[in-house]
C-alpha cells in the first residue's frame, strides 16, 4: 500500500501518491487559491485514491505559519498569514478526518529537508537546512537530526535583516518593513521590477544584489545560531537563476570573515538534489514517519 503526501504551497499545491523516493505513483498539481476550493479539490483526488488502491499513510506539508502543537487547540490550523482567506484555516482536520490512517504534519520547508537529508542533498547530515525562494521565503532548519520547534515551527523568512544601502522599496510584508521574504521574495521581486515574471531577468541585473545580500544575510545569522552543516536553495527563483547559489555563499563567506569558518567539502550552498520533488517528496515522508511513530526514527527508516 503506497502513501499519498500534500504539498500545500503559496502558488500551487502538488499530491502525490508514492511507495517511496523512486516510485511515485501518481501527481497532480492544483492551484492555490481560497483554502475551501484548494482544499475541496485535494480531498477529491485524496478519495479518488482511497477507493482505487487505499493508501497506508498521510503526510502534509503545508506553507506557514501553522500550529505544530498536538496539545493546543489550533493544532493543525493556519496562524495569521500574508495569504488572503486562510488564517486560521483547519487545514489537517479538513484534509485527514476521512481516512483513518496515521497522518503526520510539518511545514512545506521542514519537509522538503528531511526529504533532503533522507535521499538527496543532506545524507548523512544530522545539521542541514533547506530554503526556498519562491512566492515567499521559507527555511527548513533541522538541528540534531529534529525540525526546530519552540514558540512555533522556524519561520526564518521573516527574519528582520539590514537593507542593502541605497535601498528603500517598500516591503511587500504586511508584518516586517524589511524581512527576507518582504525584501528578496519572488513576489518582492516582481514589485521591484514592476514585472509578472522573472524567468527572464538577466543575471547581471542589479536587483540580483538585492537578493543576494538578503539571502546570505539569512545565512549568516542561520550559520551563527544553529550551524547547518549544508544549506540546500530550492524554490522557482532558484531554479530559473542557478548563478545565485555560487554569489551567495561567496557573500557569506565575506561576512563571516573568518570567525566562523564554512566546511571544507564544498559547496556549501547547494542546489536539492530532489530538484523540484523535494517538497512533494517531504510529504511522503511525513507520512512515513507518522507511521514510523515516535519509537522509530524515521531518516533512518527512510534510507532503507
Amino acid at each position: 500500500m503506497p502513501i499519498a503526501g500534500v504539498e500545500l504551497g503559496g502558488t500551487k499545491c502538488v499530491c502525490t501518491l508514492a511507495a517511496g523516493p523512486d516510485a511515485i505513483i501518481d501527481q497532480a498539481e492544483i492551484p492555490t487559491s481560497d483554502p475551501e476550493e484548494t482544499l475541496g479539490a485535494i480531498k477529491h483526488m485524496l478519495r479518488k485514491w482511497w477507493a482505487e488502491r487505499r493508501f497506508r499513510a498521510l503526510g502534509i506539508a503545508s506553507f506557514g505559519p501553522i500550529c505544530l502543537d498536538p496539545a493546543l487547540p489550533l493544532y493543525g490550523h493556519i496562524l495569521e498569514t500574508n495569504k488572503p482567506h486562510w488564517s486560521g484555516f483547519d487545514v489537517l482536520g479538513t484534509l485527514s478526518s476521512e481516512f483513518p490512517v496515521a497522518c503526520g504534519v510539518d511545514t512545506d520547508v521542514n519537509a522538503a529537508a528531511l526529504a533532503e537529508m533522507a535521499w538527496g542533498s543532506g545524507r548523512g547530515l544530522s545539521d542541514f537546512s533547506y530554503v526556498t525562494v519562491g512566492t515567499g521565503v521559507g527555511v527548513g532548519l533541522i538541528v540534531n537530526g529534529m525540525a526546530t520547534r519552540g514558540l512555533l515551527h522556524g519561520e526564518l523568512g521573516h527574519m528582520v535583516i539590514p537593507r542593502t544601502p541605497g535601498d528603500d522599496f517598500p516591503s511587500i510584508c504586511r508584518f516586517h518593513d524589511c524581512c527576507v521574504e518582504g525584501l528578496a521574495s519572488g513576489s518582492a521581486i516582481k514589485a521591484r521590477l514592476g514585472v509578472e515574471q522573472i524567468a527572464h531577468v538577466a543575471p547581471d541585473h542589479p536587483v540580483w544584489d538585492i537578493v543576494v545580500n538578503a539571502l546570505a544575510a539569512l545565512c549568516h545569522n542561520m550559520v551563527c545560531t544553529t550551524g547547518p552543516r549544508r544549506i540546500a536553495f530550492g524554490g522557482g527563483v532558484m531554479n530559473r537563476q542557478p548563478h545565485l547559489l555560487a554569489r551567495i555563499e561567496a557573500q557569506l563567506e565575506q561576512s563571516l570573515a573568518g570567525y566562523m569558518r564554512l566546511p571544507t567539502d564544498r559547496p556549501y550552498i547547494v542546489a536539492p538534489e530532489l530538484g523540484d520533488q523535494a517538497g512533494p517528496l517531504g510529504s511522503i515522508f511525513l507520512g512515513i514517519a507518522a507511521e514510523a511513530g515516535a519509537a522509530t526514527n524515521p531518516l533512518e527508516l527512510a534510507a532503507e
